[in-house]
């Protein structure tokens, strides 16, 4: 889904504005990322891959916050304010010595994004303004962080969890981020200029 979305984003881009660029980012951000840790699994067939882990947060938590901050004309130095969060999260979690829960962390940024999207949604709404192009996206964002927090507490469960209840809920993860690609492939074919 995200190869699709890719190829929309790039056929598309060119009536793309400033503020709906940064959803294009993201994806591209997301594709990298998944075909990087394709190729290290496959190409390189190294066992362990989450080295690129702390990368996907910060990214993800950048170009998402950024896109709301933009989005809602908020003002400019909480760009900095993110940008030096996620920048202290990479350099902290190549620390040795410090001991870090990646999944608290995806936690916490993902809280972070659902108050940002809600709060666009919100405006939206409290301002009568008209239905954006990319509304779709912003509910489908609020929604699979949402219950992808709820996901990641239950991960914190998972030597509780029995094998078919782990498979539930990565089946779980996979139907909503599903629902999220969607909404791009929904919104980026219906674009015109």
């Amino acid at each position: 889904m995200l190869l699709i979305i890719v190829f929309l984003i790039f056929w598309k881009y060119i009536i793309l504005n400033k503020k709906e660029k940064q959803y294009a980012f993201y994806i591209v951000f997301l594709f990298l990322v998944e075909l990087i840790s394709l190729f290290f699994a496959y190409v390189i067939e190294l066992q362990d891959t989450s080295f690129i882990y702390p990368y996907y947060i910060a990214g993800e938590f950048l170009l998402l916050t950024s896109l709301f901050i933009k989005k809602l004309d908020l003002p400019k130095y909480l760009f900095g304010i993110t940008s030096i969060v996620a920048l202290l999260f990479l350099i902290i979690s190549h620390i040795p010595a410090i001991t870090f829960n990646f999944d608290e962390v995806k936690v916490a940024s993902n809280i972070i994004i659902i108050c940002f999207a809600g709060f666009t949604l919100v405006q939206q709404i409290k301002n009568n303004k008209n239905i954006s192009r990319f509304t779709l996206i912003d509910a489908c964002i609020f929604f699979y962080y949402s219950v992808s927090v709820f996901v990641f507490i239950i991960f914190q469960q998972l030597q509780n969890l029995s094998e078919d209840n782990f498979y539930m809920v990565l089946g779980i993860n996979t139907v909503l981020s599903s629902i999220l690609y969607s909404s791009f492939i929904y919104t980026f074919l219906r674009l015109k200029k």
